[in-house]
Order: C-alpha cells, then sequence, then structure tokens
C-alpha cells in the first residue's frame, strides 16, 4: 500500500491534527506557508494528492480512491480522528472522505467547491500541458513559452511551471501525472460526490469573486452536510487561500477553535 508524501509542521504538538489537501495541478508547496502559520497552532499535514507533486502515481483517480488515501496516510501516522481541509479537486477528496469515513473527522473544511458534478472547464490547460514536447524543450522557459500559447493568465502560467523538474537523465518532467489526470479528467470534475451524508461541523469557503459555490448549490450542500455553513472570502477569486491569505487564515482559525 502507497502512502502520500506530506510535510509536517507542529508534529510535536497534541492537538487535533489538520490534513490540508491541495487542487488539480496543485502540489503541497502551494500551502507551505499556510502548514508554517497553522503548525503553530495544531499538528498540520499538508499532503500531496495520488498523481501529484511527490506523491504515488496511479492509473485510478476516483473520489473513493482520494478518500481511502487519506484514511492510508492517518493510518500509517497513527491518527485515529483529524480535521481536514481540501480545496477544489482536493475539497472533492475531502468531502468523500467525511461521507465514506465519518467516525475519523472532527471538522471539515472545503475551500471554493460543492458536492456537485462540474462541466469539464480545464481544456485549456490540458491542451497546454499536453502540448510540452520534453525531448525538445531545453529549459523552463521554453516551457513557459510553450504554455503562453494556450493559456493567457500569467498567475495560471505560473502555478503550473512550480510542477516542473528535473529527472535524472537532464530532462525536464512535470511531477504530476499528466497522463492519468486526462484520461480520467471526467471521473473526477464532472462526478459528484456519491450520495451520503456528513453529521458532523462542516465549512464551506468560497471566494466573493468565484462562481465554484452559487447560491442554488445551498440546497444540495445542506442535504449532504447539515451541520456546514458557507461563508465568502471578499477579493478572493478560486486560489482563495492565495488571493485574501489573511481573511481565509482568520476563517479557518474560527471555525477549527470555535
Amino acid at each position: 500500500m502507497e502512502i502520500l508524501h506530506s510535510k509536517i509542521y507542529g508534529e510535536e504538538r497534541t492537538e487535533t491534527p489538520l490534513l490540508v489537501f491541495h487542487g488539480l495541478f496543485g502540489m503541497l508547496d502551494n500551502w507551505g506557508s499556510f502548514g508554517k502559520e497553522f503548525g503553530e497552532l495544531m499538528p498540520t499535514h499538508i499532503l500531496d494528492l495520488r498523481n501529484h507533486g511527490r506523491s504515488f502515481h496511479s492509473d485510478s483517480m476516483s473520489h473513493d480512491d482520494l478518500a481511502q488515501d487519506i484514511v492510508n496516510y492517518m493510518d500509517a501516522h497513527n491518527i485515529q480522528k483529524a480535521n481536514v481541509l481540501g480545496h477544489s479537486l482536493g475539497g472533492k477528496a475531502v468531502m468523500q472522505f467525511a461521507i465514506n469515513f465519518p467516525e475519523r473527522l472532527e471538522k471539515l473544511i472545503v475551500v471554493d467547491i460543492t458536492p456537485k458534478a462540474y462541466p469539464p472547464h480545464h481544456q485549456g490547460i490540458l491542451k497546454a500541458l499536453q502540448s510540452v514536447d520534453f525531448d525538445k524543450v531545453e529549459s523552463r522557459q521554453d516551457v513557459e513559452k510553450g504554455l503562453g500559447e494556450y493559456i493567457h493568465e500569467k498567475f495560471v502560467i505560473q502555478f503550473l511551471m512550480k510542477n516542473l523538474y528535473w529527472t535524472d537523465d537532464k530532462k525536464l518532467a512535470w511531477r504530476f501525472n499528466l497522463k492519468t489526470l486526462a484520461e480520467k479528467y471526467t471521473e473526477f470534475v464532472s462526478n459528484a460526490i456519491r450520495f451520503g451524508v456528513f453529521k458532523g461541523p462542516t465549512l464551506f469557503i468560497g471566494g466573493a469573486n468565484s462562481n465554484y459555490i452559487l447560491p442554488q448549490d445551498e440546497l444540495l450542500i445542506r442535504q449532504q452536510f447539515p451541520d456546514s455553513k458557507i461563508i465568502k472570502i471578499k477579493n478572493a477569486e478560486h486560489w482563495v487561500q492565495a488571493n485574501n491569505p489573511v481573511d481565509f487564515g482568520i476563517a479557518v482559525k474560527e471555525f477549527l477553535q470555535g
């Protein structure tokens, strides 16, 4: 059994641990400053999802797989119960985990995603990533230039570029498993969380300028997460924690310590 890769802050502390999961094409490094801050308050584990960062690669990428990975990680680290936070795809993972294994968590935080199925909306990014020929590119600049032909938001390019690394045979490569993410894309984006109910305390945090959590989604959220509240963070889009880290951090702290 393979265990997710993680970085742990405040490991010596005795409070209930917090497990944090990034979104699609992300990696734990995206959450480093959050981890440092929260490691002062509670043991904080920042993880790489399967097929991302330094975690294992697999052909399988269902919500149930992602939920099982969380339990396997907790078992490997002797964590009986945790608080969990997930952004975007990581949010799908933690929602399915809460429904499948409710006895293993205390509080659930879902960042800018809902249980519903979303229409495919990363085709441009997938096409850009697949266009990079690592046999031909010689530098990070070459990759950046190639991505720029498909993607016009500088921020998105920079975010994707964090996943580049040099292999042992001196070639650039992506840390994420692009093959599986492209092949199984509809399975984890265009599928809803399987129906079930998690009765524990749940916080949904949306970006005020994001359209991932809409007013009409509230009914579905309440059906599956009856003890939930939804808050919006001002001056934030989908990457809430990057757009407004101060207000985001305050919201998470108040919920976990309340």
